[in-house]
């Protein structure tokens, strides 16, 4: 579908909850570009991992988040499960947290708009984003949904450790004192514990397409 004017869409939500693949979804509907701000501080924590650094060395997290490059994100690289704990790590540095909301705000402000998802872009990285969403589902829901992932692409996972784990991301995101895990004042809530991702982008586009559409009814007569 195409679009006149700018549109941005801010989409928030915990580990698992079927934000990133949603994100995708509209971002191609919409015909506009798409940021997982999670692989960026995935890149910071793959970058300390890569060269043996600890994750508590905010200097070195600090000059890998000033060299990480929006345009070559390598997702299958960054989607180890080591990565994905090393990032919500560094994510706690504000420090770093600041180095790469400066990077996602000029995505964010390319003409035309664009698709933003992560834990505090409605919040903090595009507060004034014509859209918000807020997606989540139950922990034991995401849990299942990060085990399917795993075993899909042949790994081997414990169930147990897996919800543990969802569990501790939950807590030290929404427990920084930085930028915590929140909706927005004025974001949709989506739960998809019962939902489909079909279902959810079909309820995703609804909000959308009112915004646009009241959006478009405000908009001034042209004089011809």
């Amino acid at each position: 579908m195409s679009i006149t004017g700018s549109l941005t869409i801010a989409i928030d939500g915990p580990a698992a909850s079927g934000k990133g693949t949603l994100a995708r979804r509209l971002a191609d509907y919409y015909h506009l570009p798409h940021l997982d701000t999670g692989l960026t501080y995935r890149a910071v924590g793959h970058a300390l991992l890569t060269h043996g650094l600890p994750l508590d060395n905010v200097s070195a997290a600090e000059t890998a988040a000033r060299q990480v490059d929006l345009a070559n994100l390598d997702r299958e690289a960054l989607s180890a499960h080591e990565v994905a704990e090393a990032a919500s790590r560094v994510a706690v540095y504000p420090t770093v947290r600041k180095i790469l909301v400066d990077k996602q705000r000029a995505f964010a402000a390319r003409p035309g708009g664009a698709v933003l998802d992560g834990r505090d872009i409605g919040t903090v990285v595009c507060p004034d984003a014509g859209v918000k969403l807020f997606v989540t589902a139950t922990a034991e829901v995401r849990a299942a949904r990060r085990l399917r992932d795993i075993l899909s692409r042949g790994g081997t996972a414990d169930p147990a450790e897996i919800l543990a784990d969802i569990v501790r991301r939950d807590a030290r995101d929404t427990g920084r004192s930085d930028s915590p895990l929140r909706p927005a004042t004025d974001a949709h809530l989506l739960d998809t514990t019962e939902m489909s991702i079909e279902a959810a982008f079909q309820a995703a586009r609804a909000v959308i397409d009112d915004f646009l559409a009241k959006r478009d009814d405000n908009q001034p007569a042209s004089i011809s």
